[in-house]
């Protein structure tokens, strides 16, 4: 730990992809809990729980009781919401906070004035903005909401009623609201600025820029990883929002005659989403996580068409061909590795470096999830399919926390690797690192000396050397197999193991030639 609450590293460099308010946030409940199994998961459970309370309370407020049980559940069986809420990832975190700041401005711009509320969801985008960059997204409701009110004018008012006619308010207010997204964002960008300008470190100078402009505006504009093209987001909805986008056929017409009809509750909800989709589009780098932020409001927009689409032959029929694939697809794929059919099970093992036993066990919980989610669409058949979808989901998201992952844990998360480095090397022993990855250094069972995280290999191996033959008989390194230097003498390394589909190597401080001046092979680039 570098005790930086302000400035968090990765290892001895600065960490300036992200905010540390996501960090604070686990270590606040690792104070709480005294477990970091349990607090590194516990701000995405929470986030969740939030979000999907939140969508409760604003579909009933817009609506009623019904419609706001069919958004919460619509949520809870889309597959994005029940991944992100069971990673200890920044997204859930950040989808709470956008969901939050949608529900105060909603309600104000729809139910009121409530410029309490109004603040909130001010207040709420920009610490959103400083957990995750896009925080802000829920400001742009004020957009569909401006073209409502211009276009729905009567002689100076409002000419339907689902738009609140005072929210538009004083000058103050608004002044006020403003103040509030800067308070939020305050949180923590005051307080960096002022520890920048008081530190000569250059370092620190550095780290400011790169937060602040390179991984937000320079990365919208030029993405240099993660590239893609202009339609990604499409087969994200296809996968990832599954059931979901499967009604969307049944939905777009539906939205569309309320839309004409002048439901503005749909026109604030469906434009903003429209409005994010189209931002995020506009970037080349684009992740199946940017648009999470939609699918809470999505839900919403749907919630109040659901109990008639559930009542339509061809909706029941389509979910229930949905769980019907889920289930066969889990039994098929578990009952041939198991009894020996096909390859892709062991291929994938060797790739990971997971042993036989951790594969059987890992199939035998997936064959469990299917034979229980056939038998719960046995159970209900197409004419109550809306509650077979919610306990195979359920079903889904208890296997998957209570088997699937944890039976994986130590072979995804590197802890085995590391768990295998330590006993080789001995108690004693000093680790040094290159090429590494997160999990290696959290993972590892002592402090680790590392040489730079972004350095590239020929850097890192410069400092590397001296290090190791400085000491060479207490000291190793673990670096990544396609990383290992020329200047190595290959009959002393020693194979640490597959983990991540990537080998791993141990260089003992004897294997270093101090003599040697060979050029480092090509390194690739950040996406390979």
């Amino acid at each position: 730990a570098s005790g930086q609450w302000l400035f968090p590293h990765r290892g001895r460099e600065f960490y300036a992809e992200k905010p540390p308010v996501f960090m604070w946030l686990q270590a606040a409940t690792y104070q709480a809990v005294g477990n970091w199994k349990v607090a590194f998961l516990l701000p995405s459970l929470l986030a969740a729980l939030l979000t999907l309370w939140l969508t409760y309370d604003l579909s009933a407020r817009l609506w009623n009781r019904r419609v706001a049980r069919y958004a919460v559940l619509g949520l809870f069986v889309c597959l994005q919401f029940g991944l992100q809420a069971k990673r200890g990832q920044i997204d859930m975190v950040l989808v709470a906070m956008t969901t939050l700041s949608l529900y105060g401005l909603l309600r104000h711009l729809l139910q009121g004035p409530n410029w309490p509320l109004a603040w909130l969801g001010c207040f709420a985008a920009g610490l959103g903005t400083v957990t995750k960059g896009v925080g802000f997204l829920p400001l742009l409701v004020l957009l569909p909401w401006a073209l409502v009110r211009w276009r729905h004018r009567d002689g100076g008012h409002v000419a339907t009623t689902n738009v609140a006619p005072s929210a538009y308010g004083s000058a103050a207010r608004w002044l006020l609201a403003v103040l509030c997204f800067v308070a939020g964002a305050g949180v923590w960008v005051g307080p960096m600025l002022v520890a920048v300008f008081q530190s000569q470190d250059p370092a620190f100078q550095a780290y400011a820029s790169e937060i602040l402009f390179k991984q937000t505006g320079k990365r919208y504009a030029g993405a240099w990883h993660h590239v893609q093209p202009f339609w990604y987001f499409g087969q994200v909805m296809l996968t990832l929002w599954l059931p979901g986008i499967l009604l969307l056929p049944w939905l777009l017409p539906a939205w569309w005659r309320r839309l004409r009809r002048g439901d503005q509750r749909l026109w604030l909800l469906l434009g903003w989403s429209v409005l994010v989709l189209l931002f995020f589009s506009a970037s080349p780098g684009k992740r199946e996580v940017y648009i999470f932020p939609m699918l809470p409001a999505l839900c919403i927009a749907s919630a109040p068409l659901l109990p008639g689409l559930m009542r339509r032959v061809g909706v029941r029929w389509m979910l229930f061909g949905y769980v019907a694939v889920l289930a066969l697809a889990a039994c098929l794929l578990a009952v041939s590795a198991l009894s020996g059919f096909g390859g892709w099970a062991h291929r994938l093992a060797a790739q990971r470096g997971i042993d036989e036993s951790t594969l059987q066990t890992f199939l035998y919980w997936l064959l469990a999830f299917g034979i229980c989610a056939l038998a719960v669409l046995a159970w209900s058949r197409a004419r109550r399919i809306g509650a077979a979808l919610v306990v195979t989901t359920a079903l889904l998201w208890m296997v998957y926390g209570l088997g699937l992952a944890p039976t994986l844990d130590e072979d995804s998360s590197a802890r085995g690797l590391m768990q295998r480095v330590g006993q080789r090397i001995g108690p004693d022993a000093q680790l040094g690192m290159v090429a590494w990855r997160e999990q290696n250094l959290l993972q590892s069972d002592r402090p680790v000396v590392d040489f730079g995280f972004k350095r590239s290999w020929a850097e890192q191996w410069a400092e590397a050397g001296p290090w190791l033959a400085a000491n060479p008989s207490r000291r190793w390194v673990f670096v990544l197999g396609k990383a290992l230097s020329p200047c190595v003498d290959a009959d002393q390394v020693v194979e640490a193991g597959q983990s991540n589909r990537n080998r791993w190597l141990l260089v003992p401080g004897t294997a270093w030639e101090s003599d040697c001046h060979a050029a480092m092979p090509s390194q690739p680039g950040p996406d390979e």
